[in-house]
């Protein structure tokens, strides 16, 4: 029984309407003029419906899909700009009592080598994320009650944001830990995490249940139904995202957008955050066990109807992709990647030995610094900012900006300044170079004329030593 404000799992997450959608796209797929009127609808920025979205997923006319992608580009231009938001992985500990057997991390793998790092382990990792000039982290760790309890999270925070080395500060840490309690999560909201994020897999329930037969994620209900605990808890910027490979694509990306519709209809604000990763090769796994992995092109489409359908929401790409598929998708509705990335436990530090404990392999092996140079190539403003999560402008506070069109006034020179620290404290002469450039062309296009005159005062104040300023 689908119910889009029921608190079960099975009831917002509905099987038979996920089967239901899917077979109405096929149904309207040729339907010519019905796909035009959604593209044109959705053009207003207000996003479509999971049953809508999969009728565009599944059009096949080439035509057609070329007017998503020109919409997708719209979209993603009138609310982001040409703004992309740069983070990095920071792998805690890879001991997990789980068995997801899409994961080199589960429980009975013998072979990968099992690390924790101390707090003095994670303290020098944070000087060379520092070093590289992140300042925003998402954490992760393995399921482990006993070795990764919550304490150990909430000490690791508190490390993580007290290490100020030269000019480099980390300023956020998004947190992608297990499913657990309200009162957990309360614990995680006061440590002052960002975003929580928790990847769903797959919204298919048998499916689900095979690919997690052992382990406390185990249980369906309980894994999707955490974002409700983290709103009830006052975490109210969620991240979520399925792993594209382990069901239909199709099947993932109706549920996914149901979560997401879910979220909206029952706490007034939809998921921060959607993560489109792909399932990839790792240590004792290997792509071909998988049936449902999707193409280049497919995943492309994917991520074009995702930002028509969720326009408000940011969308992450991680080092899984390579620079040409990365380069695709942030053309069409991607706004956060990750650079200069290790998914390994240790591995800013032990840079020799850190594809021993990788989650999984990183196709996009450039420095932050080269990372940063391609999105400048590419048009881009790398952005370092933090801002919204430091101001207060949370969940449906920044929602109701972000639909006015006023975030620009923030986001606009929040990146500028946070792209001149990195200008000032990291980047290499020709980077330099290339962001100077940028900087002096972007700030013209700040549409508010006293934020403009303060950002260009206070730009020129980071030229002179200050740092972390901030709309």
């Amino acid at each position: 029984m689908y119910d889009k404000l029921s608190s079960k799992a099975v009831e917002f997450i509905d099987h038979e309407e996920i089967l239901a959608s899917i077979a109405w796209a096929d149904e309207n797929k040729g339907n010519r003029a019905l796909i035009e009127s959604l593209i044109e609808r959705a053009a207003d920025y207000k996003g479509l419906s999971h049953r809508e979205a999969a009728l565009l997923l599944a059009c096949e006319d080439e035509e057609l899909i070329q007017k998503m992608f020109a919409l997708a580009r719209r979209i993603k231009q009138h609310i982001y700009g040409n703004r992309i938001v740069m983070f990095a992985p920071l792998y805690l500990s890879n001991y997990c009592v789980n068995s997801c057997v899409y994961c080199p991390y589960h429980a009975k793998n013998k072979t990968i080598p099992r690390k924790k790092l101390t707090q003095e382990e994670i303290a020098a990792e944070v000087v060379a994320l520092q070093d590289m000039g992140h300042k925003r982290l998402a954490l992760e760790a393995g399921e482990h009650p006993i070795l990764n309890p919550l304490e150990y999270i909430l000490e690791s925070i508190k490390t993580i944001y007290s290490i100020k080395h030269k000019n480099g500060a980390i300023r956020r840490v998004n947190v992608n830990i297990a499913a657990t309690t309200v009162e957990n999560y309360k614990k995680l909201k006061d440590a002052g995490i960002g975003t929580y994020i928790l990847f769903q897999e797959t919204y298919n329930k048998e499916n689900y249940e095979m690919l997690h037969p052992r382990g406390p994620k185990s249980d369906y209900a309980y894994h999707t139904e955490a974002m409700d605990r983290a709103m009830e808890a006052g975490i109210d910027d969620v991240g979520i995202g399925v792993l594209y490979g382990l069901e239909t694509y199709r099947y993932d990306f109706v549920g996914l957008l149901m979560h997401a519709e879910h979220l909206e209809a029952k706490f007034g604000c939809g998921p921060h955050t959607i993560s489109v990763p792909r399932i990839c090769p790792a240590d004792d796994i290997d792509t071909a066990d998988f049936k449902n992995v999707i193409s280049d092109e497919i995943f492309q489409k994917i991520v074009a109807v995702l930002r028509i359908a969720v326009p408000y929401t940011g969308m992450i790409v991680s080092t899984r992709e390579s620079a040409e598929s990365r380069a695709k998708v942030l053309d069409l509705g991607v706004s956060q990647i990750s650079g200069g990335s290790r998914t390994s436990v240790g591995g800013y530090t032990e840079e020799e030995r850190h594809d021993e404990t990788s989650q999984f392999d990183v196709s996009d092996t450039r420095t932050l610094d080269e990372v940063v140079s391609w999105l400048l190539d590419l048009g881009y403003i790398p952005s370092f900012c933090t801002a919204c999560y430091r101001e207060g402008r949370t969940g449906d506070r920044f929602m109701s900006l972000a639909k006015s069109g006023q975030i620009a006034n923030c986001c606009q020179p929040n990146a500028l300044m946070t792209l001149k620290e990195y200008s000032e404290d990291y980047a290499s002469a020709d980077v330099r170079v290339k962001i100077e450039k940028l900087i002096a062309a972007e700030i013209e296009r700040v549409p508010h004329p006293k934020i403009r005159a303060k950002a260009v005062e206070n730009i020129k104040k980071i030229a002179s030593g200050e740092r972390d300023f901030r709309f």
